[in-house]
């Protein structure tokens, strides 16, 4: 039995207690359902070869397989994703979407792969909206077929797998299809939320006999899990490639389910077509990069604003000397949250689908530009609860209007690093808890395009980020790589958690790199975030006790849980490190 599945199988049977919420019918259902209050301290790995760090220790020990079988980080990365949506279905999966960032230890460049989910032909600007202009609800935006976009991280992966993979595709299957076909045992996570979720998924009749009983009781912690119909779904995609998904069977399922859903709901004007699927293309984009101190910091462009916010923030916190503040300062705590409400102010004016969209990137991120932004920060006090956006070059600033963030957070992060010093940085999601709770083939479809802006007027003004046929959702996944000043690989960091992402890597790079924490410890840190508005501290020692100096420096504080799931590597002249985010289930793992 390897490591992995020991400590598999120490989580799933332990005994710690979880709180759980009851839900009454009178209550509107959880949408971003998660398991109460709970954590499980993490031991930093290490390793002289390789390491990857993932969200279940079962996709942990599929992805250590293949890099010990000499894989790179790309297989690695596809191993493990496919365990993941096996025993992580609520989070991620081959009905959704992913963010790739590949870095090259032969050439010390980054590349970015897009497999961001994209809007079906019959999409429109106004499609989560009913006849008298306003908002459909909740319920029907998110379960009725009508968010599901056409998915992208199959086809994505399989690029990346052409360029840089060096295993067979079909090998990379077997881990998923053996415990698809064998079972797996329910973790507590995911048993704490099937029994959060009851009410929402025991409605769909596919996913409520997937994960609940006969009698209606969800599968418990423990329970042995199978899936045929997904063990079939991989391998007619590990012998016939993406194709496979988008075209054929599986592809036709796809359509027949959406169909199904929207013709029940209240907007049945909607569908996907076979067309959308087979004319799906995932890109290879330019990252977006920058310095931050002595190391460069690059990440993944629009459509994702992750990237471009996690420099904006790192630029704008270069002009304070945040090591000789230290993590247990207010006024550090201040300045990034300061920082981050600037950033946000920006995303929502300018981020979205940069094929549709004309988005000032290099703007957004340019030294001077982020130096006028920083002036603004008042290192003692807050200026404005609200900020407003800045004007980059290149910006048309009376064109747009502000869209709100998303609030989806059931995503994961897998952070790879192989034997020849490549490192993947994986994102991905089907946006919230068991995301569209429909379900073909064994899998959950997305319901990714809940992240457009709901409204594409504001104001009088369009939207950037509206609904469009064809489009691209903006997203918040951070999925980031930083390099050394002579090119070397320093860290693979990313995390799911919403737009509060952005906030959770930010906090992860500044411990690490500013406050000298390894990687287990700055992973462990307590969270702050600010989307231009509240200060949101995470109820932990240390960063709440905080909350009544940064009250009486002007911020508006909200301390509660953080969601996250950081997975992250650091490399450095002593061996590879690994963290895993105590706040989820998954762990590290290194030769």
């Amino acid at each position: 039995m390897t490591l992995a599945r020991c400590i598999y199988q120490f989580l799933t049977i332990s005994t710690f207690v979880i709180a759980l919420t009851t839900i009454t019918a009178a209550q509107r259902p959880n949408l971003n359902a998660e398991p109460a209050d709970h954590e499980i301290a993490k031991v930093e790995a290490k390793s002289e070869r390789f390491m990857i760090s993932a969200a279940n220790p079962l996709a942990v020990e599929a992805g250590y397989d293949i890099l010990k079988a000499g894989g790179s980080a790309v297989d690695a990365a596809i191993a493990a994703q496919m365990v993941l949506n096996l025993v992580e279905p609520q989070s991620s999966g081959i009905g959704g979407g992913a963010f790739l960032v590949h870095y090259d230890a032969a050439t010390q460049q980054v590349t970015t792969f897009d497999g961001r989910e994209t809007a079906p032909s019959a999409a429109t600007s106004n499609m989560f909206l009913d006849a008298s202009g306003k908002f459909i609800g909740r319920r029907q935006a998110f379960s009725s077929g009508r968010s599901t976009g056409v998915p992208g991280l199959v086809r994505m992966l399989e690029l990346a797998h052409e360029k840089y993979g060096s295993r067979p595709w079909s090998e990379l299957f077997q881990s998923a299809i053996t415990l698809s076909e064998e079972g797996f045992a329910v973790s507590r996570r995911l048993a704490a939320m099937l029994k959060a979720s009851a009410r929402s998924l025991g409605s769909a009749p596919d996913t409520s006999e997937y994960f609940y009983h006969q009698d209606g009781t969800p599968l418990g912690e423990g329970e042995i899990l199978k899936n045929a119909q997904f063990a079939q779904a991989l391998r007619l995609i590990a012998d016939g490639g993406a194709k496979a998904f988008y075209e054929g069977p599986i592809a036709q399922a796809i359509v027949d389910r959406i169909a199904k859903a929207v013709s029940e709901s209240s907007y049945p004007d909607y569908e996907m077509s076979l067309e959308d699927l087979t004319s799906y293309t995932a890109m290879e984009r330019d990252p977006v990069c920058g310095r931050y101190r002595q190391f460069k910091v690059c990440g993944m462009g629009p459509p994702s604003s992750g990237g471009i916010a996690t420099l904006q923030i790192l630029g704008m916190l270069e002009a304070f000397d945040l090591q000789e503040l230290g993590p247990n300062n207010p006024q550090a705590i201040h300045l990034l949250a300061e920082a981050s409400r600037r950033a946000f102010a920006d995303r929502a004016l300018y981020l979205a689908d940069p094929d549709q969209v004309d988005i000032p990137i290099a703007g957004l991120i340019e030294p001077h530009y982020l130096k006028s932004r920083s002036a603004g920060i008042d290192s003692q006090s807050v200026v404005a609860f609200y900020v407003q956006p800045g004007v980059p070059a290149g910006a048309d600033v009376d064109r747009w209007a502000p869209s709100p963030s998303e609030s989806g957070r059931s995503t994961t992060h897998l952070s790879v690093v192989d034997a020849r010093g490549n490192a993947v940085a994986l994102t991905s999601s089907i946006e919230t808890a068991f995301g569209s709770r429909l379900m073909v083939g064994g899998f959950l479809l997305n319901n990714q395009l809940t992240d457009f802006s709901f409204y594409p007027e504001n104001d009088g003004k369009p939207v950037a980020n509206a609904p469009g046929p064809g489009k691209r959702p903006r997203s918040s996944m951070s999925p980031t790589i930083i390099y050394n000043d002579d090119g070397s690989l320093r860290m693979v960091i990313g995390s799911p958690g919403g737009s509060q992402i952005i906030g959770f890597v930010v906090k992860t790079i500044i411990a690490h790199l500013d406050w000298g924490m390894g990687i287990q410890q700055a992973i462990d840190f307590p969270h702050v975030t600010n989307q231009n508005g509240i200060t949101r501290l995470e109820k932990k020692p240390i960063m709440s006790d905080m909350a009544p100096a940064l009250e009486a420096m002007g911020h508006k504080v909200r301390v509660g849980r953080m969601g996250s799931g950081l997975h992250g590597i650091v490399v450095t002249q002593e061996g590879i490190f690994g963290g895993a985010d105590p706040r989820r289930e998954g762990i590290a793992l290194g030769d």
